[in-house]
């Protein structure tokens, strides 16, 4: 015969429920705000018209290293709550000698006060995006949580270019590249930035209809596919078709080493088609025949300063992020006076080395290029290699190629960097852990 219920213990079942609902609205909310705020930061729709030639950007904004100091500390927190056993598997030997490595550059910096900010920043963003792929406790809640973060991005631009046109299409008026008149930007400062973050947003959408939200994947992709036109990112319409075409073939392609060669040689010739024309005349040769231009819009003459300052600190670079908009950058000859307001060479591996040596690039491809690839492998051998695992491999591949022409790697809050690493560390999961359904 059964025994009756305490009321005690009836109230203290009934405080448990309670309190697992409100953690279970702390976590969505937490990846939903984190993620948006990742995406268009705490200075959305900012106008160009105030900017002047000359001005860069040197993270030394409180609000946002305040805000995901916070928020660094929060996810840190809810991720140990959650899966502690996850955060643990980031003591990885490639991740420890990566931020070793970043360490001993940010000591030895040219500019150490520009490197220890930088770092702050950069270092907080890892810690938040670490911590947010361990929140949701199943694919559905990912899903979900994805899909609506993804639609409320949508519905913040499109609300921008129907309110806000002069704050989010870029005007023949404002200072800098008045050229890209009537391109679409939305809540992001620039339109290539804009249309990257419009490719990774689609990938999402296509995500969301493999996974069963088929309305909801389709209004994703048919919004963020518009925007993308109307943004004219030429280079992230043309990588994102690549992309496509290209982790398709994994579906067919099983070998690692196989995968390996398909991913990664469009990725090495994309570095030898750009930043490689200035430093063998062969392949300079090679891009004039090319159907697009082959300064790359001016890029060359970047990567030509770029490449002669680098050859003078090959060993340690200049410091971690300090070489842009830095101190570093002192008695430029006549002409080059513009690589004083520069943000960055237009190649995420350059900066790379400039920031780091030529064996902080090293650890960099180990890092975030190699043992990526090899997660994904991991996970698709362990059973994980369903529609999360594919938007997860599309959103980094099409980071990694993306950072041939620009420059977002280790770049603080950065929304490119901010969403590669989302994907990045997803992978590093995926390959340790089997995804709850």
């Amino acid at each position: 015969m059964s025994q009756p219920i305490a009321a005690s213990e009836l109230r203290a079942v009934s405080a448990g429920i309670e309190r697992q609902q409100v953690m279970d609205v702390v976590r969505a909310a937490t990846f939903i705000g984190t993620l948006l705020l990742g995406w268009i930061s705490l200075h959305p729709f900012v106008s160009l018209g105030d900017m002047q030639i000359g001005d860069v950007g040197t993270g030394n904004e409180a609000a946002t290293y305040a805000t995901f100091g916070c928020l660094s500390v929060l996810t840190v927190a809810l991720a140990l709550r959650n899966d502690a056993r996850g955060l643990a598997t980031l003591l990885s030997p490639a991740f420890i000698l990566f931020g070793a490595w970043v360490l001993v550059t940010v000591v030895l910096s040219f500019d150490t006060a520009t490197s220890v900010k930088r770092f702050a920043l950069t270092l907080f963003v890892a810690a938040v995006t670490a911590s947010l792929m361990l929140l949701p406790k199943s694919k559905r809640e990912l899903m979900y949580w994805l899909t609506i973060a993804s639609l409320a991005l949508l519905v913040i631009c499109y609300l921008g270019i129907l309110l806000a046109p002069d704050l989010s299409i870029h005007q023949a008026t404002d200072p800098q590249e008045p050229g890209l008149a009537g391109n679409w930007r939305g809540a992001f400062g620039h339109k290539n930035q804009a249309a990257a973050i419009m490719v990774m947003v689609l990938f999402l959408g296509i995500y969301s209809i493999r996974s069963g939200l088929w309305i909801s994947g389709a209004a994703i992709i048919a919004l963020a596919s518009l925007f993308l036109l109307y943004s004219a990112g030429k280079s992230s319409l043309t990588l994102c078709f690549a992309v496509l075409l290209l982790t398709s073939l994994t579906s067919f392609i099983r070998s690692f080493w196989l995968r390996a060669i398909l991913l990664l040689t469009p990725l090495l010739l994309l570095n030898l088609l750009s930043i490689g024309t200035v430093m063998f005349e062969g392949l300079a040769w090679v891009s004039k025949l090319l159907p697009f231009d082959s300064t790359f819009t001016g890029r060359t003459d970047i990567w030509n300063f770029a490449m002669q300052s680098l050859h003078a600190r090959l060993a340690t670079g200049y410091g971690f992020a300090s070489f842009w908009g830095s101190s570093a950058i002192q008695n430029l000859p006549e002409g080059k006076e513009w690589a004083g307001f520069a943000a960055h060479s237009h190649n995420g591996y350059l900066d790379t080395a400039l920031g780091m040596g030529l064996p902080g690039l090293a650890l960099l491809i180990v890092a975030l290029v190699i043992v990526p690839l090899r997660n994904f492998q991991q996970a698709d051998e362990g059973g994980n290699n369903g529609p999360l695992a594919m938007v997860l491999l599309r959103i980094w591949l099409f980071g990694l190629y993306l950072s041939a022409m620009e420059s977002f790697f280790l770049d603080r809050s950065d929304p490119l960097w901010f969403t590669f690493l989302m994907a990045m560390f997803g992978l590093h999961y995926l390959a340790r852990f089997r995804a709850a359904e």
